[in-house]
């Protein structure tokens, strides 16, 4: 699925337009990036939780030459599924 096919699919399960679903889907994404990204953790109960995690440096290997090197610490974004989302995603695996 796609941006505008989950525009379409907001938009027909809120009752609303295409235009304000995608408003609401920019603001939505927006605001947890934004969040995110000033170190605090967003956690929408059932659905997951978006947050950042330090990333330790480590030891790498460029896969053209062999040569060894040492890839930098960072600071990821990581999104971990709620129960429900996972339930949900098992419950329609095993239906299949």
């Amino acid at each position: 699925m796609n941006k505008s096919e989950l525009i379409e699919l907001v938009a027909t399960k809120a009752d609303t337009t295409k235009k304000e679903a995608h408003a609401l889907l920019d603001a939505l994404t927006e605001v947890i990036v934004q969040t995110v990204a000033d170190g605090e953790r967003v956690v929408l109960v059932g659905f997951g939780t978006f947050e950042a995690r330090e990333r330790k440096a480590r030891d790498g290997r460029n896969p053209k030459t062999g040569e060894q090197l040492t890839i930098p610490a960072t600071t990821v974004p990581t999104f971990s599924a709620g129960k429900q989302f996972k339930n949900a995603v098992a419950d329609q695996r095993t239906e299949s």
